[in-house]
């Protein structure tokens, strides 16, 4: 459950249509807790980050833009980690071109995705102070720490001193 609220707040998922009369089933729950969860995750963020109306209109815009992105090159990054260990399987002479092949495409996509980050960042930038922005870097470094498994609960040090923020404790900044 971690990794996929982690995946769901990197990814920033798009708004999503409203929810068909004919969406029963294990689809429509899905979707409406998808809908659900990026409701709850864009108020944290409001609240964490004490973002206006403009900036959070300007953020949600951005993740999304970029999350579209990020998912692109991240479903890349899994295709190309399964074919690596479909070349690796016991038993089996593994070729080394195709090896070199996926290992460059591999490079490319983690440099893309790094790319990707500059980018997002400096966007935000435009309309994050630097105060804002040191915020939502902590908390996606906790996230990637939950994702994991280490480092998420209290006494871990850092901001996250009464445990994680999206519960009843918000993170305890200094602004000075």
């Amino acid at each position: 459950m971690k990794r996929i609220a982690l995946l769901l707040f990197f990814a920033a998922a798009p708004v999503l249509p409203a929810q068909n009369p004919a969406d029963t089933g294990r689809a429509g729950r899905m979707r409406q807790h998808r809908e659900e969860f990026q409701r709850q995750r864009e108020a944290r963020l409001r609240e964490a980050l004490r973002l206006t109306d403009d900036q959070a209109a300007k953020l949600k815009a951005t993740q999304q833009r970029f999350g579209d992105q990020r998912r692109a090159i991240m479903e890349r990054q899994h295709q190309l980690g399964g074919a690596l260990r479909g070349q690796l399987q016991p038993g089996v002479a593994a070729n080394a071109d195709s090896l070199r092949k996926l290992l460059d495409a591999q490079e490319q996509n983690e440099a893309a995705l790094a790319q990707l980050r500059r980018d997002q960042n400096r966007e935000m930038a435009g309309y994050l102070s630097p105060l804002q922005r040191a915020r939502l870097s902590l908390m996606r470094q906790h996230f990637a720490r939950m994702g994991r498994g280490r480092g998420a609960g209290p006494g871990e040090g850092g901001p996250w001193r009464d445990g994680p923020w999206w519960g009843r404790h918000r993170p305890r900044f200094r602004s000075g």
